[in-house]
């Protein structure tokens, strides 16, 4: 398990994972232009151009993540790669027969929500294999900016690393709620016009309370160590 601090940065307005490649765009455009070309009957050119219109803010829809929908770069493109490789192929046919081509680009649909899920849960995951603070970059989905994850892993291979670990935690904590108001993230919050910044996440999760502001006076290292070790 890994306690998750989650601190994401956003700007921008555009929704979807696979929107923020920069190569969407163009591809999809191409798609949206040339769907008519792809099925002799005429009731498949509106269901395909609704799906193809709506593909991302679908996509944020069927996420259905318990995490925020933030990717990194390098796993942003291998979800890009496989999607573009297999709408290409899609497009290189021929007039497909009634009902072909909707449904096949609703399996690709299907298919890249699940990369965007593994690739956005892995990624999580990989915090376990580190010991304390970890950050990494990403890229949010809601917005297509940059944001970072910071997270903290319990792979430490001695007590003294754990202490550490758990020293580091408790200063960030620290540091963290002594930031002023109005520089300090929040999901609420406007911190200039158009940034909005997330709460990390072990201030509101009711499973760390001993974690909370009003605790942390009187937070030694051994109950910090137990509070963690028992979630």
């Amino acid at each position: 398990m890994a306690l998750l601090l989650c601190l994401g940065m956003t700007v921008a307005l555009a929704r979807g994972c696979l929107h923020c490649h920069y190569n969407f765009s163009e591809k999809f455009s191409f798609y949206r232009h040339h769907v008519n070309l792809k099925s002799w009957w005429v009731g498949d050119i509106p269901v395909s151009g609704a799906l193809l219109t709506d593909w991302s803010q679908d996509t944020m829809k069927e996420l259905h993540l318990a995490i925020p929908a933030e990717i990194t770069q390098e796993k942003l493109e291998q979800v890009a790669r496989i999607v573009y490789q297999k709408m290409d192929q899609l497009y290189q046919g021929k007039m497909y027969f009634p009902g072909y081509f909707p449904s096949e680009l609703r399996a690709i649909f299907r298919e890249q929500v699940h990369l965007i899920q593994n690739a956005i849960i892995e990624s999580r995951i990989d915090c376990q294999r580190h010991c304390g603070i970890f950050q990494y970059q990403t890229i949010s989905c809601n917005n297509c900016t940059d944001s970072h994850v910071v997270c903290f892993g319990y792979n430490c291979e001695s007590s003294e690393q754990w202490e550490a670990a758990v020293q580091g935690l408790l200063s960030y904590i620290s540091d963290w709620h002594k930031q002023d108001t109005n520089m300090r993230p929040c999901t609420a919050a406007s911190s200039g016009p158009g940034t909005y910044r997330t709460t990390p996440a072990f201030l509101v999760s009711p499973n760390f309370t001993c974690l909370e502001p009003q605790h942390l006076a009187n937070l030694t290292l051994e109950k910090a160590s137990e509070c963690l070790t028992q979630h």
